[in-house]
C-alpha cells in the first residue's frame, strides 16, 4: 500500500515573482547610472530660414547693437535698422548698459535689435542680452542675414 506524505500546505500553482523584482530593480539602477555617462554632447543643425524684416512704424526708433567677436558692442541710434553706421560703442557691456538704458529711459518704445558676429562668443552675446534686460530694455529682437 502507498501512503501518501501529508503536506501542511496545498500545492500552490503561482510563480514567485520576488526574484524578477530583484533582477528589475537592480537593471533600472544600472541603466539610471550608466544612461547619463553615455550623452556626451548631441550634434544639431541649425535651421536656415529666408525671413523678411517686421514691418516697424515710420516714428518709432531703433537702436541696432552689434557685439564684435572680441566681445565690444557698438550701436546705431535711428527710425530704421541700420547695420552700416555707427552712433555710438562701448568697451564693456555694462558700460553698454548704461548708455542703451539712457536712451530707452528717454523714450520707452525704443526698439533694440542685437545682431552678433559670427565668431562671436555666445557667452557675450547673451550677457548684452541680459544687461539690456537690466538697463529696462522690453522690446528687443534679433537680427539674422539671409542664407
Amino acid at each position: 500500500m502507498l501512503v501518501r506524505p501529508t503536506h501542511k500546505h496545498g500545492l500552490k500553482a503561482e510563480m514567485n515573482v520576488v526574484p524578477y523584482i530583484d533582477v528589475m530593480l537592480v537593471l533600472l539602477v544600472i541603466f539610471m547610472v550608466t544612461a547619463p555617462m553615455l550623452v556626451q554632447g548631441v550634434q544639431i543643425e541649425l535651421p536656415k530660414v529666408a525671413a523678411e524684416a517686421l514691418p516697424a512704424p515710420g516714428e518709432q526708433r531703433i537702436v541696432t547693437l552689434s557685439v564684435k567677436d572680441d566681445g565690444s558692442f557698438h550701436w546705431n541710434l535711428g527710425s530704421e535698422v541700420d547695420i552700416e553706421s555707427q552712433t555710438d560703442s562701448a568697451p564693456s557691456k555694462e558700460a553698454m548698459r548704461e548708455k542703451i538704458a539712457a536712451i530707452v529711459a528717454a523714450n520707452p518704445q525704443t526698439q533694440v535689435y542685437v545682431r552678433a558676429d559670427q565668431h562671436a562668443d555666445y557667452a557675450s552675446v547673451i550677457a548684452g542680452i541680459a544687461e539690456l534686460q537690466r538697463g529696462g530694455v522690453s522690446r528687443l529682437g534679433l537680427i539674422t542675414e539671409a542664407p
